[in-house]
């Protein structure tokens, strides 16, 4: 199953905004598109636990550290949301971020990947006959799609090349598994971890998703040495510092 994000359009109306990255520097990184330092405040009043706090960086912008893996960042994700419409301010877009690993030469170390679709890599079953993505097992979903408008706009305010992203909970650290990713997916341009997770947590409240990545290294053989993270946190700064306005003044849609 393939899950379509509500469709959208560019407002002057603002739309509150949660922007999860797994870790601390990416927020950081992700904050500098705002003046001023980031306020943090607890997502649930008095129960501040660890990767569960809020920085107000903008009018309308939180961010949140949601931290690594699919399954910690859905969890995290989906308690700002439902705090959020607790407190009858919900949020109107969630944006994963972060750094990635790219698949070359499609998306080169430096690079900015936006998903067009994000999509659970190795959520499934191994078989004799390969791989099976748990919807042939007749379960679940595998894919999200974003808003076509919004990725449009968001790729043509950055320069950011437009693709699927990969979701693993394993980091693929081979040249074999990279192949083998890049032929069951060949619109794949990188890969990363919370994606997904993310995706899910904003289908499960009704609530539009993005992705946005910066490459940090090469998908393939785990090799320390080619990794640029200084430079993609770099991108992410750079690429948020165009993005902001375009991503508070966006609006979904109302569906039937």
């Amino acid at each position: 199953m393939v899950l379509q994000a509500q469709e959208g359009r560019l407002t002057t109306s603002p739309t509150r905004v949660l922007v999860a990255t797994a870790v601390p520097a990416e927020r950081d990184a992700v904050a500098q598109a705002w003046p001023g330092r980031p306020a943090p405040r607890s997502l649930l009043p008095g129960v501040p636990p660890p990767g569960m706090t809020l920085h107000r960086a903008g009018g309308t912008c939180d961010l949140l550290a949601a931290g690594v893996g699919p399954a910690l960042a859905a969890a995290s994700v989906s308690a700002a949301l439902t705090a959020a419409a607790l407190r009858g301010a919900p949020y109107g877009l969630v944006v994963s971020a972060g750094i990635a690993g790219g698949f070359a030469p499609a998306a080169p170390v430096g690079s900015l990947v936006v998903a067009d679709e994000i999509t659970a890599a190795d959520l499934g079953a191994e078989t004799a006959d390969g791989f099976l993505p748990v919807t042939e097992l007749g379960f679940g979903a595998v894919t999200h799609r974003p808003p076509g408008s919004l990725v449009r706009e968001t790729a043509a305010a950055t320069g950011a090349r437009t693709g699927v992203v990969l979701t693993v909970s394993t980091v693929t650290g081979t040249a074999a598994r990279a192949a083998a990713l890049r032929a069951r997916h060949p619109r794949a341009l990188a890969e990363a971890m919370e994606g997904f997770g993310v995706a899910e947590a904003a289908a499960a409240h009704g609530t539009a998703v993005l992705e946005i990545r910066a490459v940090s290294n090469p998908v393939g053989p785990r090799d320390r040495a080619a990794w640029r993270i200084g430079e993609a946190l770099g991108a992410l700064a750079e690429a948020f510092g165009k993005l902001a306005p375009l991503l508070e003044s966006w609006k979904a849609h109302d569906h039937e």
